[in-house]
């Protein structure tokens, strides 16, 4: 029994200092990882919002958006939450009750109350960007398009948002601000990628926006814009043509029709069939064609449709000028474009036009898509009608016009061929968010963008974690072979 003493006496294993020390460095290397998980695990998701309404000619949206609240710093990722439709008709169509225009937007402000966190409502940013058809309203009427938006204003500020104001985009601003949407959700600037051009189309205008090689900005520089994101400098090229949306276009190719002041027009742009009598005031009311309205015309006329594709895009060719150029080279109008160069988002007007004539697949040669187009617009309109019930007629009967127009604007007037057409993409969204001026805007106007690339740390936190881990593993086990010599000091003892 002595001896069993005696040995445990001499045994190291069993002095008190050896079993403190060992006992805190167990303790200590359990404690570094515990802190290690426990101080870097992913928090649960705090964001901000804000809030942008898209004031366009036909119609007004509201956009949602969030991004992560504890990386406000120029570093969290903008998404998408949310979006409504205003019902009714653009702001622009209230000139004469501009407070109907203020009205209109309540059922959707207050859906956004709902879904903005009630704590974040008075930190929420809210802005009210107008586009092409209150540009025209300026133009028509300076006064006019102030009261609408004054009521704009008024509306807005009842509700518990940061307002940011009311105003009217500039033609550059929607073209440049929906390229950074669509370069931004693609996470192209960031990673410092090869951009996509952007193609809007709206009611009233159309923009062209994109990197050219060959474009500094010193041919036209009122077509440049610049900008420095994320460290890497950008040379835009962005083009608006004021009047050349969809609905501004279609007036234009029935001014160019109804000249002579007709009571009956023969349009190869509408099905056969089609049939719907028009007046010239509503028609000519419009600063895109008022100028034209002949001057012994009949009160209305009569629209007939003839569909034929080939003569439509005859008609519609018309309303381009493709006869001067001062520059190098140019789309049409006399205004300068460089050499199309890379891939190309296409969306608003376009890819809700395209989708509906299932023309959205760009790999389609594009004979096939004037193939299919001839098909469309030769369709009876009777059928027409009957295949689509539940369409609107206002957009039902545009449909042949709208998807010729398209085709001509891309191949005659920004001159895509048959070899660069399928650079172009129609869409909708970009991961879970629409493709459209709004979120560069209000990216632009918070500074969510930096100039230069925003540090990140060397490593993520599932790496940090591990290697952490595998340190304080290695470091025990060190620690025990650092006791080796106890070991075999031990060993003697017990033979």
């Amino acid at each position: 029994m002595s001896a069993q003493r005696e040995m445990k006496e001499k045994n190291p294993w069993h002095t008190p200092v050896t079993i403190i020390i060992t006992v805190i460095a167990v303790i200590a290397i359990v404690a570094l990882v515990t802190v290690a998980v426990l101080q870097n695990r992913p928090l649960p998701q705090k964001y901000k919002y804000g809030i942008v309404l898209d004031a366009g000619s036909s119609h007004t949206a509201l956009y949602i958006y969030a991004w992560p609240a504890e990386k406000d710093n120029n570093t969290g990722k903008v998404e998408q939450k949310h979006s409504c439709k205003v019902k009714g008709p653009g702001i622009s169509s209230y000139a004469s009750v501009p407070v109907m225009a203020g009205q209109s937007l309540e059922a959707c402000m207050h859906e956004a109350e709902q879904w903005v966190p009630r704590k974040r409502h008075h930190e929420t940013p809210l802005y009210l960007g107008a586009t092409a058809g209150m540009r025209l309203l300026n133009i028509g009427s300076s006064l006019a398009s102030d009261q609408v938006l004054r009521a704009v204003e008024l509306a807005l500020q009842k509700f518990p948002f940061s307002y940011q104001g009311a105003r009217i985009l500039s033609g550059q601003e929607e073209g440049a601000f929906g390229w950074v949407t669509v370069n931004y959700l693609d996470e192209r600037l960031k990673q410092g990628l090869q951009t996509t051009g952007a193609l809007d189309l709206g009611g009233a205008s159309t923009q062209i926006s994109f990197i050219s090689n060959n474009y500094d900005g010193s041919e036209s520089p009122s077509n440049s814009v610049t900008f420095r994101l994320y460290g890497n400098d950008y040379h835009l090229y962005t083009h608006s043509f004021l009047c050349y949306g969809k609905d501004q276009a279609l007036r234009m190719t029935l001014a160019q029709q109804t000249q002579s002041g007709p009571e009956t027009v023969l349009d190869p742009c509408f099905n056969p069939g089609f049939n719907e009598t028009k007046n010239y005031t509503v028609l000519y009311d419009s600063p895109c064609v008022s100028d034209r309205k002949p001057q012994k015309a009949p009160a209305t006329f009569s629209h007939m449709g003839n569909g034929d594709f080939l003569k439509c895009q005859e008609v519609i060719k018309k309303v381009f000028n493709f006869s001067h150029c001062k520059y190098s080279q140019c789309s049409f109008n006399g205004v300068f474009q460089p050499l199309l160069q890379g891939q190309f988002g296409a969306f608003s007007a376009y890819y809700f036009v395209m989708n509906f004539l299932n023309l959205t697949d760009t790999s389609l040669p594009l004979d096939t898509v004037k193939e299919k187009l001839t098909s469309y617009c030769s369709t009876p309109w009777n059928q027409i009608t009957q295949q689509h019930p539940g369409v609107k007629m206002k957009y039902l009967a545009e449909y042949c016009f709208s998807g010729t127009y398209i085709l001509t604007l891309l191949t005659e007037g920004y001159n895509f061929t048959a070899e660069s057409y399928p650079n172009i993409k129609y869409i909708k969204k970009i991961k879970d968010s629409d493709a459209g001026w709004t979120l560069g805007y209000m990216l632009n106007l918070t500074n969510m963008i930096p100039a230069e690339a925003p540090d990140s740390p060397p490593l993520p936190h599932a790496g940090y974690v591990s290697i952490i881990t595998t340190m304080a593993i290695l470091l025990f086990i060190l620690f025990i072979l650092s006791l080796r010599p106890l070991w075999l000091h031990c060993s003697k003892q017990i033979v």
